[in-house]
C-alpha cells in the first residue's frame, strides 16, 4: 500500500492539501503542513505545496513545448513527413507512459522530490549521485539552450543590433532574475504567459508560411514549389540526430518529479499529464506538418526563422516571452535541486532566514552562470538540442521509469505471474533497451552533426558576435 494511502486519508476540504503528517488550523486557515520532502511548511515561509492541477499542466507544457516545437519541422525534413510523424507518435507513447509512472511512483513514495531520490531507492548512494548529477547537467543544458534561443530572438527582432554574446549575457541575467522566484506556484503564473506567447508565435508562423509565396531561405527569384518529401533517405548519423530532437521535445519527464512534489494534491497529477501530452502532441504534429509542407528543405531551425523577414521579426517578438519563461523555469529547477539538497532537513528550507536566501540566490546565480557558459561555448541551436536530447534527455526520460515500475511491482510476480504482469515486465525491458539505444545512437548522431557543421562553415564559434538568426 502506498505512503499516501496510509498517511493521507484525512484530507482537509478547505485547503485540498494532502500532507504526510498533519495540518494545523486556526479559523479555517492553514497555518502549517508537514511534508515528507520539505518538512514543516508554515505561513511565514514559502509555500512549496500550492500548485493546482491546472498550474501543473501548464508547467508540464512549458518544460517541453518551448524549445522542442521549434525543432520538429527540421526533423521532418530529415526523416521525411510520414516517418517523422510515426517516430513522433512512438516517442510520445513511450514518454507519456514514463510520465505516468512518475506520478504513480510519487504516490507510493511521498519522500521522493527529484529523480536523484529515485536513484537512491533503485541503486543506493551511487544511484543517488549519478541520477542527481545527470539531472543537474540536463536542466542546466536546457537553460543554456533557452538562453541561446533568447539571443536568437533578440537578434531577429533587432536585426542583429549588437554582438550575439551580449544578447546571451542579457538572457542569462533575465534567467537569473526570474528564476529566483521561490516556488513553482508563483512561477506557474508566468508559465501561462509563456505558453500563450509561444503558441501564438507558432500559430502566426504557420499562417505566414501558408500565405507567403516562399520561405525566407528559399531562392527569392524564379518559380518555386515546396520540395517536401513523404520519405527521405537520411544518413545514419542524421537520422539518429533527428530522433534525438524528437526525444528532446518530450523530455520534460525528469522535471515532472519536481513539479508533482509541489502539487497541492498529487493524485490530480494524471489529469494534468493527460492535458499536457494530448495538447503537446497535437501541436507538434500540426505545426510540424504544416510548416514542413510549405517550406520543404528550406525550413529553418529554430522554425520561427522560416517566415519572411517581417513575419520573422513578428514571430520572434511574440515568442520572446515564451523563450524567457522556458529559461527561467529551467534555471529555477536546476537551482531548486541544489537548494533542497543543501538544506533538506534544516529549518532554513521552509523559512525566510538569511541562510535560506543566501543559499537560494547562490544556487540560482551559480546555475545561471553555468548555463550561460554552455550557451556561449556551443552556440549551435540544432546541434545543442540534439546533443542534450540524446545524451541526457533520453537517459532521464525512459530507462529510470522502466526500473521504477519493476522496483514497485517485481514482487507481485513471486506470488502469481499474471498476463498483465508479464506484459508490463516485457514493456519495461523494451523501454530500458530502447532508451539505451536512443541514448548511444543519438549521441553519436548529434556529435557527428556538430562536427560536420564546424567543418562546413566553421560553425558559430564560442562567444561569437555573429548573427545566429540570419537576420543580417
Amino acid at each position: 500500500m502506498s505512503h499516501y494511502d496510509n498517511s493521507e486519508k484525512k484530507v482537509d476540504a478547505e485547503t485540498d492539501i494532502h500532507p504526510t503528517a498533519s495540518i494545523t488550523h486556526d479559523e479555517h486557515r492553514r497555518t502549517s503542513v508537514s511534508d515528507a520532502v520539505f518538512g514543516e511548511i508554515t505561513e511565514g515561509g514559502p509555500d512549496y505545496r500550492a500548485v493546482g492541477w491546472k498550474g501543473t499542466a501548464v508547467l508540464m507544457l512549458k518544460t517541453q513545448i518551448g524549445l522542442g516545437v521549434l525543432s520538429i519541422p527540421q526533423t521532418f525534413d530529415t526523416l521525411g513527413l510520414i516517418p517523422g510523424v510515426i517516430c513522433l507518435l512512438i516517442v510520445a507513447i513511450m514518454t507519456s507512459w514514463s510520465d505516468y509512472i512518475v506520478g504513480r511512483f510519487k504516490l507510493r513514495h511521498a519522500d521522493v522530490y527529484g529523480i536523484d531520490d529515485v536513484g537512491r531507492k533503485l541503486f543506493g548512494r551511487i544511484g543517488y549521485e549519478v541520477f542527481g548529477i545527470t539531472f543537474a547537467l540536463y536542466v542546466i543544458f536546457i537553460a543554456g539552450s533557452g538562453m541561446l534561443g533568447i539571443a536568437t530572438a533578440l537578434n531577429a527582432v533587432s536585426s542583429h543590433a549588437t554582438c550575439t554574446a551580449v544578447f546571451v549575457a542579457v538572457a542569462a541575467i533575465i534567467g537569473f532574475s526570474l528564476g529566483s522566484i521561490q516556488t513553482l506556484h508563483r512561477v506557474s503564473w508566468l508559465a501561462w504567459v509563456g505558453i500563450v506567447c509561444i503558441l501564438t508565435a507558432i500559430l502566426a508562423l504557420t499562417i505566414s508560411v501558408g500565405v507567403e509565396d516562399r520561405p525566407a531561405a528559399a531562392p527569392q527569384t524564379g518559380p518555386w514549389q515546396s520540395d517536401y518529401k513523404l520519405f527521405q533517405n537520411p544518413s545514419t548519423a542524421d537520422a539518429f540526430a533527428a530522433l534525438s530532437s524528437i526525444v528532446f521535445a518530450y523530455a520534460g519527464t525528469p522535471a515532472f518529479f519536481n513539479i508533482v512534489a509541489e502539487m497541492r494534491d498529487p493524485r490530480h497529477y494524471t489529469r494534468a499529464l493527460t492535458i499536457c501530452q494530448g495538447t503537446m502532441t497535437a501541436v507538434y504534429i500540426a505545426i510540424g506538418c504544416v510548416v514542413y509542407c510549405y517550406c520543404g528543405s528550406y525550413v529553418a531551425s529554430p522554425a520561427l526563422g522560416s517566415a519572411g523577414k517581417t513575419m520573422k521579426k513578428v514571430c520572434y517578438g511574440i515568442a520572446l516571452p515564451g523563450l524567457i519563461v522556458t529559461t527561467m523555469l529551467y534555471v529555477h529547477l536546476s537551482a531548486k535541486y541544489f537548494f533542497i539538497r543543501f538544506l533538506r532537513g534544516s529549518r532554513h528550507l521552509t523559512r525566510n532566514t538569511f541562510v535560506h536566501w543566501m543559499t537560494w540566490i547562490g544556487c540560482t546565480a551559480g546555475n545561471s552562470i553555468a548555463a550561460y557558459i554552455i550557451a556561449s561555448a556551443i552556440p549551435v541551436f540544432g546541434g545543442l538540442v540534439a546533443l542534450v536530447g540524446a545524451l541526457l534527455g533520453t537517459l532521464m526520460s525512459l530507462q529510470p521509469m522502466g526500473c521504477m515500475w519493476l522496483y514497485d511491482h517485481w514482487h507481485e510476480g513471486k506470488t502469481k505471474k499474471t498476463g498483465k504482469w508479464m506484459f508490463m515486465v516485457g514493456w519495461c525491458i523494451f523501454i530500458i533497451v530502447a532508451g539505451w539505444f536512443l541514448t548511444i545512437a543519438g549521441t553519436y548522431g548529434s556529435i557527428v552533426g556538430i562536427i560536420d557543421s564546424y567543418k562546413a562553415s566553421g560553425g558559430s564559434r564560442a562567444w561569437t558576435c555573429a548573427d545566429n538568426s540570419n537576420s543580417s
